[in-house]
């Protein structure tokens, strides 16, 4: 394989980048989102799919098809173990959730970096597809050169997270960050749905904060008009549309209309 990692290569170039949320490990629907010539990469919300490792490569493959880029979001307890999988598999990308301090993401970013003297990591060598299942002496380097172009994104989603933000996007390898609204109110305490202005302050400061540092802020959106405040505010990465919740308000909105049609007869 020893491809070269399209998510960071626009973020280098300066690029936006677009994406869209997967649950569904059916390698077609990737093929599906690459065939609108739309999407720069997929993310697969293995936080909360269920999926394999074979899954993990054929997805990865699908992506590869229509040269999109391939982001996966784990768990926090696991990530370690997801994450290298991932990488290996083919995966340019790495969403991790439900961090709270710069000494949570400086150990995160540890396991899965190579045991090398220049990468400070623990993860070992991968005869694995993204090397090209290549073991002979002299792809080490290559295998360094490749894991290190590996994006790194974490969500900021807990209140110890949010109030950490200077020192997590000060971390050296941190590439991108997104605002949880969810899980932020829940840590705080408060119903989201409830206090909306809350969430949204803190947003911000994520926001800013990350521009700061020089760290992406990405924002998760469900209709492209919503990205018009954050492209004010130096936004240029968006994740729109999630699978499941798109399918919800497609069978919601139309059997409702549907069943209104049929009852007036």
């Amino acid at each position: 394989m020893l491809k070269e990692n399209k998510f960071r290569a626009l973020l280098e170039e300066g690029k936006p980048t677009f994406g869209t949320r997967i649950l569904s490990s059916w390698p077609t629907v990737t093929e599906a989102a690459g065939a609108t010539g739309q999407i720069d990469y997929i993310e697969f919300l293995a936080e909360y799919a269920p999926v394999s490792q074979y899954d993990l490569e054929n997805i990865a493959r699908a992506a590869e098809l229509h040269d999109m880029a391939t982001m996966i979001k784990v768990d926090f307890q696991n990530r370690g173990f997801v994450a290298q999988k991932a990488l290996a598999s083919g995966f340019q990308a790495i969403l991790f959730a439900d961090h709270h301090s710069a000494a949570e993401v400086q150990e995160t970013l540890r396991l899965i970096r190579p045991e090398n003297p220049r990468c400070g990591g623990l993860m070992g060598y991968p005869n694995r597809r993204w090397i090209g299942f290549r073991s002979e002496a002299g792809t080490q380097s290559q295998f360094v050169d490749l894991a290190m172009r590996s994006v790194m994104a974490f969500m900021i989603e807990k209140k110890e997270a949010v109030e950490n933000i200077e020192e997590i996007c000060s971390v050296p390898g941190v590439d991108m960050v997104q605002f949880g609204p969810y899980d932020y109110a829940l840590s705080c305490g408060y119903n989201g749905a409830e206090d909306p202005a809350r969430s949204k302050a803190a947003e911000r400061k994520v926001i800013e904060t990350a521009l700061k540092h020089g760290v992406r802020p990405r924002v998760e959106i469900n209709d492209y008009k919503d990205a018009e405040p954050y492209v004010k505010m130096g936004v240029k990465d968006f994740n729109v549309g999630n699978e499941l919740r798109v399918m919800a308000k497609f069978w919601t909105d139309q059997g409702k209309a549907l069943r209104g049609m049929v009852a007036q007869g």
